[in-house]
């Protein structure tokens, strides 16, 4: 039997990046068949970046079509992942439904703290440091990732706004590189990484890694000037300091974009932005006290790549939130002091609809990872005022981090907690208006399980012990059974919350009660 195939696109700010690789399922482990990049520099002509240009939109648009057939052709489906250029654009969604609808894509928009985490499972299929304790760092068009791990433990990450677009465009556009202008840099880089700096000071590691194109690009012109060959693959490849500073005089000493393009090594394509990258760079190492780097090849593409394998075939148990979803969703109850009897009961009797009604609403296991983060969550804005709280559980799961999710799926699920009580989805509510017809449909269907699952917990008391639902033609039945007097007050409050059910699936809903004695 064939192995399957996936493609991954890393949509960046600088570039855009596929590649399709093959799957062994028994040990997640895959095997590049194919790479594509197209320089677009989706995030430029906007020194803010909260706005995409129409031509930048444009050359995205083309190379996503492209990369989509490439992927057809090998038969793999595709997960696209967006980086700082989309994250910011307060018109990202008309690049998101332009990419759908023109180029069958689905993009999803990790955050700062998720696109982290996609890199450093890249790194970690890429160099040997899985038992070290390491600092990665990863330069970008439009942001810059630090993350200090060991093995798949995280202790601190972060994603700060500093690129090589960025600090081009607010630094030196199109001018030459003077000497006053480098000095500014570095004084604004220094003062916008105080919150790392302090951070990372507070942890111990072993070793430095990097990763992407600023990295890998000086990199090469190191190896060049130590006599290294042009194409030398620079996985491991390590760097010094000292190394790096000399480096960086060399680019810096090349006033004009001409005299750049003839240094050795430097990438045609980046030497426009490579100063601003090498300056930061420069700068990561003396306020972090950096000695040495090792360069990874692998970055967010290839993350992207391992995180779609343990979602689709090396999850131990495919009915739960996988190990770092799970833990990233308990650290925010915890943070919130949910009350966890209820918050259980409420997850159980969701998960339990949702299997048993599989066959209507016809959702997948990731629709049922995004119910069960929902139901654990629903009740977080309490923290804030129980008046309103599904507003504020709303605004609470936005705004976390969650390992392991991305930017779309933290909206669904959301949007679902945020409809487990009182108004149901409407479009005049702009945080469910803003969702793709697909993702509204699915929030819909997952907040009418978990309303009713919520009305089954009415008292709080954890009351229902077992459900069996029959689906007829024009009705679904709920019998459900328990070994307590309250359990009326269940029926009642299930009953209460049923019509969105009712809506989404065009039955009506009858509640009906088995009493059990112990």
């Amino acid at each position: 039997m064939p192995k399957p195939r996936l493609a991954a696109i890393d949509i960046g700010t600088n570039s855009f990046h596929l590649i399709i690789a093959e799957v062994d399922t028994n040990t997640g482990k895959f095997n590049i068949l194919g790479r594509e990049k197209d320089s677009l520099r989706l995030g430029s002509g906007s020194a803010d970046m909260k706005h995409l240009g129409k031509d930048a939109m444009n050359r995205g648009i083309a190379a996503l079509k492209k990369f989509a057939a490439l992927a057809e052709s090998a038969d793999a489906p595709v997960r696209a992942i967006a980086t700082s250029a989309v994250r910011e654009a307060v018109n990202q969604q008309e690049f998101i439904l332009r990419a759908w609808n023109e180029a069958g894509i689905k993009i999803e928009v990790a955050s700062g703290v998720e696109e982290a985490r996609y890199i450093y499972l890249g790194i970690l299929q890429s160099v040997p440091v899985f038992d070290n304790q390491i600092l990665m760092i990863d330069i970008g068009g439009g942001s810059t990732e630090f993350l200090i791990g060991k093995g798949r433990d995280i202790y601190y990450d972060n994603s700060i706004k500093l690129g090589a677009i960025r600090l081009s465009e607010r630094f030196f556009g199109n001018s030459d590189i003077e000497q006053k202008t480098v000095k500014h840099c570095r004084e604004y880089i220094k003062g916008y990484m105080t919150s790392v700096t302090r951070e990372c000071r507070k942890y111990n590691y072993d070793l430095a890694v990097g990763s992407s194109g600023t990295i890998i690009n000086l990199a090469n012109i190191i190896n060049i000037s130590k006599g290294g060959a042009p194409d030398l693959k620079l996985n491991n490849f390590v760097f010094t300091k000292d190394e790096l500073q000399n480096a960086v005089s060399e680019i810096l000493g090349a006033k004009s974009l001409k005299q750049r393009l003839k240094i050795p090594g430097i990438d045609p394509q980046r030497a426009d932005i490579l100063p601003a990258g090498a300056i930061l760079l420069e700068q990561i190492f003396k306020e972090l006290k950096i000695k040495e780097l090792m360069v990874s090849e692998y970055a967010l593409r290839e993350g992207i790549l391992l995180d779609t394998i343990e979602k689709e075939y090396m999850l131990k148990d495919k009915n739960h939130l996988g190990n770092i979803r799970y833990s990233s969703v308990m650290h925010i109850a915890d943070n919130f002091r949910i009350e966890k009897s209820h918050s259980q009961q409420v997850t159980k009797l969701s998960l339990q609809i949702f299997d048993i009604t599989k066959k209507l609403h016809k959702l997948d296991r990731a629709e049922r990872e995004y119910l069960e983060a929902a139901a654990i969550l629903h009740e977080t804005g309490s923290f804030v005022s129980h008046s309103q709280h599904h507003r504020h559980s709303y605004y609470i799961i936005r705004n976390a981090e969650m390992f392991g999710f991305t930017e779309n799926e933290k909206e669904i699920i959301a949007n679902t907690a945020r409809y487990h009580r009182k108004s149901h989805p409407k479009m005049k509510h702009p945080d469910f208006a803003k969702l793709t017809c697909d993702e509204q449909l699915i929030v819909k269907k997952l907040a009418a399980i978990l309303r009713i699952a919520d009305g089954l917990d009415r008292s709080h008391t954890s009351s229902i012990k077992d459900i069996s639902i029959l689906i007829e033609e024009n009705k679904i039945e709920f019998n459900i059974s328990g070994n307590d007097e309250n359990i009326e007050l269940e029926i009642w409050g299930a009953n209460s919350k049923k019509k969105l059910f009712e809506e989404v699936f065009g039955k009506d809903v009858v509640i009906s009660s088995v009493l059990q004695t112990n």
